[in-house]
């Protein structure tokens, strides 16, 4: 099964990501904000990620950046996720690394087909 860290500082929107990447089969793990997401990585890197781009401690950002550095860190398939549509903070998300971003709220149907395993199976 493919795996995916949802990196979200809120429980809901983590609980609500997970049940629906676990019914598509991912095996899914969880972390508040951008440190513990990349301490996450540095131990078991993920087929992908889906980030928030608001977290206190370590911003989307501040983590994208960090983990396109790192050995092993172009591998995930990462998601953007914000409330905001910026296109400029979309470009930059992009130049800094993100595969691709999707506005909050979500629904079923639009995180699906961000992850579906096609795309995952295919990088």
């Amino acid at each position: 099964m493919p795996t995916c860290l949802i990196v979200d500082d809120s429980t809901v929107v983590r609980k609500v990501a997970r049940r629906i990447l676990e019914d598509i089969d991912y095996t899914v793990e969880e972390a508040e904000d951008g440190q513990e997401a990349f301490e996450k990585c540095k131990a078991n890197m993920p087929d992908a990620i889906l980030l928030d781009w608001n977290m206190p401690i370590m911003s989307g950002l501040e983590f994208l950046k960090l983990l396109r550095a790192y050995i092993g860190g172009e591998k995930p398939r990462i998601v953007y996720c914000t409330v905001e549509h910026d296109i400029g903070a979309i470009a930059l998300a992009r130049k800094e690394g993100a595969d691709d971003y999707m506005l909050k709220p979500f629904d079923r149907n639009s995180l699906e087909a961000k992850f579906d395993l096609s795309r995952i199976e295919a990088a």
